[in-house]
């Protein structure tokens, strides 16, 4: 009950915006290919980001 009401790190905004990038990445390739493809560079943007945060944090 204490998580509800804590602020989310950046890092888990990033990976929450990421995961539903991924998803609507995969609805939409059922229907746009191309479209689909430009929603996953933006998920794999995140990505990097993600992966830069976490070993900054690491550090």
């Amino acid at each position: 009950m204490t998580n509800l009401f804590r602020k989310k790190s950046k890092l888990e905004k990033l990976e929450e915006k990421y995961t539903l990038l991924m998803k609507k990445s995969f609805e939409t390739s059922l229907k746009d290919v191309d479209k689909s493809e430009l929603i996953q560079s933006q998920a794999d943007k995140i990505k990097s980001e993600i992966k830069r945060l976490s070993l900054n944090s690491h550090s």
